[in-house]
């Protein structure tokens, strides 16, 4: 236990490499107990500032204390809640402990009679820092086409895989009537997920995220080291992630503007290293979702680097208008996956939401009204972002950006859209017996991404509307995915006292370090069950393993991370 002290208060002082280290070290034998016989807690702490909850197994004592861990004396006690039940976790009864009045920094514990003290855990301003830290420089471990250098990842260090200097065409790509002669680059980019895929869709709301939490957030970025080969030049180091997959992305475009779907091999890669996988990569498919994800992304990241780099800002600009122009002549080009094909879909056949925010994202950089005209005309429902649903990206963008652009009565109505969908999360949260806005239809493969982008609807509503209620609401959807949910796990890799070990990770699962590269959110619980791996529930919110066999609710993605970068940056801004 001592050293788990340590090793939590290092945490916010090494660098990620460091603190890979400690974790490595810490694979505490408290990752055995079950949920329902441990006190559940946000599991890196608590903000001074800020809801604080932890939940309690049912027990027959009615209060609790919280005890500093240097001194042993209780500093605050009160009552627990009644008894509640949560339907989605099974028939589990457990009490409410609510300690948000004690702002007080330092290292504290539970005690409530009947159950085991909980583990340790803080208070203070910087809980959060290093979890900010590694959740974005999971995005320089999953680089493709580099060496990834000791000096940047430390054990993680790795060669280089996947260059893509010589990647062919499937017919499907409708590259040429001579497409199997051809060859072509397309280099950098991110590994989607547990794979070595890399998907144009996938890659739209990811990128997306991040840019947005640089424009909401600079204060957070703007001083940020993480220790990656760009971070001694004078742009944020986010910003030079971003633009990894950025090259990547504009390399998928076709001569006529359209863009490919996607560059993977036939089938699924082995269990093997990056640098181990040879077959051949193809440009496989061109669609409408594709080119109109890729038109919004290029459109929003011309406007966040042109400070930066200006010439590839014109590029960027000029390539989502082709983009554009390409998906209004070829509307309904949808992907169909080849019969030869068995890597990632990402098929998508409603793109009403990818017009709309292409073109709310065009309307923005160019300040051309005519792209707002055409995002009126689109009738689109608001709902929690995913990527097959980015509606509410636009909306996002047009509140944040768009406000000298728009008249005092489009602004207003986008705002009461943006309240509409937060108000329903708030109230999701309020008569949730376990203070967290998720319901049943949240629990779908990568739950814990519906969770953080439910969290980052509520934190942009809460900067347009000035309602502090919309950041508790976030921050309980935080303490869920943090530790503070029926599985007790939290959610992410190398990040508190029970964390995933054996993620769906290739990478992590093949590089011969025992623990899994940290900063890595896992997909979550859901009953959907679709690996047949041995779960010991089948509640929707603790239908988990953690285990490698179980890609739908331990695999780690790409657009999973993405809205955790964005939501600890609301909690590490200052």
């Amino acid at each position: 236990m001592k050293h788990f002290i340590l090793s939590l208060l290092l945490l916010s002082v090494l660098a990620l490499t460091s603190c890979s280290v400690l974790v490595k070290n810490n694979l505490s034998k408290l990752s055995q107990l079950t949920s329902n016989q441990s006190i559940a807690i946000n599991q890196l702490g608590y903000l001074n500032q800020g809801d604080k909850f932890a939940t309690i197994p049912n027990v027959t004592a009615s209060r609790f204390d919280l005890i500093d861990a240097k001194t042993n004396k209780v500093v605050y006690t009160a009552q627990l809640s009644g008894v509640k039940i949560w339907a989605l976790s099974g028939n589990d009864t457990f009490k409410l402990a609510n300690f948000s009045e004690f702002v007080t920094s330092g290292h504290y514990f539970l005690r409530v009679n009947g159950v085991a003290d909980s583990p340790l855990f803080s208070i203070g301003d910087n809980v959060y820092d290093s979890l900010s830290t590694a959740a974005l420089k999971y995005y320089y471990l999953n680089r493709s086409g580099i060496d990834i250098e000791e000096k940047y990842a430390g054990i993680y260090a790795r060669p280089m895989g996947h260059k893509d200097n010589n990647v062919g065409y499937h017919s499907s790509a409708e590259a040429s009537d001579n497409y199997k002669a051809q060859r072509t680059k397309a280099n950098k980019g991110w590994y989607d997920a547990g794979d070595y895929g890399k998907y144009v869709v996938n890659s739209g709301i990811s990128t997306y995220t991040l840019l947005a939490a640089f424009e909401h957030y600079p204060d957070v970025y703007k001083k940020q080291n993480l220790n990656i080969p760009e971070s001694e030049d004078s742009v944020p180091d986010i910003l030079n992630e971003a633009l990894w997959n950025l090259e990547w992305l504009i390399s998928m475009q076709s001569d006529d503007g359209g863009v490919y779907h996607k560059l993977t091999t036939r089938d699924w890669p082995g269990y093997e290293m990056p640098h181990e996988d040879q077959r051949l990569r193809l440009m496989i498919g061109k669609s409408t979702a594709a080119s109109l994800n890729f038109a919004a992304t290029l459109s929003m990241a011309s406007r966040v680097i042109a400070p930066y780099y200006p010439k590839k800002s014109e590029q960027y600009l000029k390539a989502a208008i082709k983009a554009w122009q390409w998906a209004l002549e070829n509307q309904t080009q949808y992907y169909e996956q080849p019969g030869d094909v068995k890597s990632g879909e990402y098929g998508d056949k409603y793109l009403k939401d990818e017009f709309a925010w292409a073109a709310a994202e065009l309307f923005i950089t160019t300040k051309d009204k005519g792209f707002y005209t055409i995002y009126k005309e689109i009738n689109i429902n608001y709902v929690t972002p995913a990527w097959r649903n980015v509606a509410t990206l636009s909306l996002s963008s047009l509140l944040f950006e768009a406000k000298e652009l728009l008249t005092e009565s489009e602004y207003s109505e986008l705002k009461l859209k943006q309240k509409h969908l937060a108000d329903m999360y708030l109230e999701q949260h309020k008569s949730s017996p376990y203070n967290v806005a998720m319901e049943k239809s949240d629990f779908v493969w990568g739950s814990n991404s519906v969770a953080l982008n439910k969290a980052m609807v509520l934190l942009q509503a809460a900067q347009v509307n000035k309602n502090n209620e919309y950041k508790n609401a976030a921050h309980g959807l935080i303490d869920y995915v943090l530790g503070r949910n029926p599985t007790g796990y939290s959610f992410v890799t190398g990040f508190g006292t029970k964390t995933p070990l054996y993620p769906h990770h290739r990478i992590s699962h093949r590089d011969g370090v025992v623990a899994p590269i940290p900063g890595m959110l896992v997909g979550g619980p859901h009953s959907g069950l679709q690996d047949n791996c041995n779960y010991s529930s089948n509640e929707p919110a603790k239908s988990y393993i953690d285990d490698w066999c179980s890609f739908s609710t331990n695999e780690v993605a790409i657009n999973w991370n993405a809205p955790l970068v964005y939501v600890i940056a609301a909690f590490v801004s200052r």
